[in-house]
């Protein structure tokens, strides 16, 4: 029996020491990279860039006079206008289907589970109101 609990005893050790090498070896490995050899340290985001920075970006690729900018303000705001009139309609199909599938995953859930499913969807409807909101404010220009 000795033998077994020393053998268990020296796999934990092993497994803990290889753990911790992974863990010290992943922080070393960023510290290296942010200080020692100065390699910027990259974060991927997922935000579109905002109406103004697309104009900015626009403005100085094209080089692009004042006036002209005022001008093409006035397109893109009409264009925006138009995109919304013609998908206004879709919007309700749209909640449609998404209500449709959703009773469908709720009809294949526990009775256990649903409330659980119906307060991860309230989290995801909060997100993406949020995110609408947001983004209708970034493209507003202010």
């Amino acid at each position: 029996m000795e033998p077994t609990k020393a053998r268990r005893e020296a796999a934990i050790l092993f497994v803990a020491v290889f753990v911790l090498g992974v863990i010290f070896g992943g922080v070393g490995n960023h510290l290296w990279n942010q200080h020692v050899s100065g390699q910027p340290i990259t974060v991927v985001t997922t935000a579109h860039p905002t109406r103004d920075q697309l104009i900015d970006n626009f403005c100085q690729a094209v080089k692009i006079t004042p006036a002209q900018r005022k001008q093409i303000l006035l397109i893109m705001d009409d264009t925006s206008a138009k995109w919304k009139t013609l998908y206004a309609p879709l919007d309700a199909q749209k909640e449609s289907i998404r209500q449709e599938g959703r009773a469908q995953i709720r009809a294949i859930l526990t009775p256990s589970q649903r409330p659980k499913f119906d307060e991860y969807m309230k989290h995801v409807d909060e997100q993406r109101k949020a995110q609408a909101a947001a983004a209708a404010a970034a493209n507003s220009g202010h």
